[in-house]
């Protein structure tokens, strides 16, 4: 008997054609999809970046006029250091100047004892003179 063929598959190649058609259909529905929703993804990323930026950017700002705040605070207390360390030098070298006439390292404690006893006494005496007193 002659080669009859496929005939009893319904459709043949226009079969074929339909069913690669259909997946071409599923598989850019699928792509489709697919991209609408990483380009939603991409979006709502771009826009936090964004705002993300702007936060830092002004941050940045901040800390840097803080920064120079900051440096120029530093600079005038190392000015005012170093002027009360030249002040606190003078006074400590007048200081050194005025110790030896302030303590009189001959003479001992007893000695300046009687020695401002006596000028007391004297001081007392010249008193009673001035009021008239009798100095008997």
């Amino acid at each position: 008997s002659p080669y009859k063929g496929m005939q009893s598959e319904n459709g043949g190649v226009i079969g074929m054609l339909e069913v690669i058609e259909s997946d071409f259909g599923r598989l850019e529905a699928d792509t489709k999809a697919a991209e609408a929703s990483a380009q939603k993804e991409y979006d709502e990323f771009m826009t936090d970046s964004k705002v993300d930026k702007e936060a830092k950017t002004k941050d940045i700002e901040h800390k840097t006029a803080k920064k120079q705040d900051e440096s120029q605070a530093l600079t005038t207390k190392n000015a005012d250091l170093e002027g009360t360390q030249k002040e606190l030098d003078a006074a400590l070298a007048y200081f050194d100047k005025l110790k030896p006439s302030c303590v009189d390292a001959g003479v001992s404690y007893d000695d300046r004892v009687a020695r401002r006893k006596e000028e007391i006494e004297s001081l007392q005496e010249a008193l009673r003179i001035l009021n008239g007193e009798d100095i008997a």
